[in-house]
């Protein structure tokens, strides 16, 4: 590993990256916050048709009454 030549390819980096546009932040704003709703609607819609299901999350079955007393 040579130290120098990463600090220096580091600092280059870091002098060619400039801050976003609002639009370009707007925009993968948009795409993430959409993306995190999807993965929240996909977990929810696999717990109600969990749910439905015998011995699944949000119905107590026997092992939980014998775990905690």
């Amino acid at each position: 590993m040579n130290t120098p030549t990463d600090v220096s390819s580091y600092v280059r980096v870091l002098k060619l990256a400039s801050t976003p546009s609002w639009e370009e932040f707007s925009q993968v704003a948009k795409i993430a916050g959409i993306g995190i709703l999807l993965v929240g609607f996909i977990g929810f819609f696999m717990f109600v048709v969990m749910s439905f299901i015998p011995g699944g999350p949000g119905v107590p079955d026997r092992t939980a009454t014998l775990l905690l007393g």
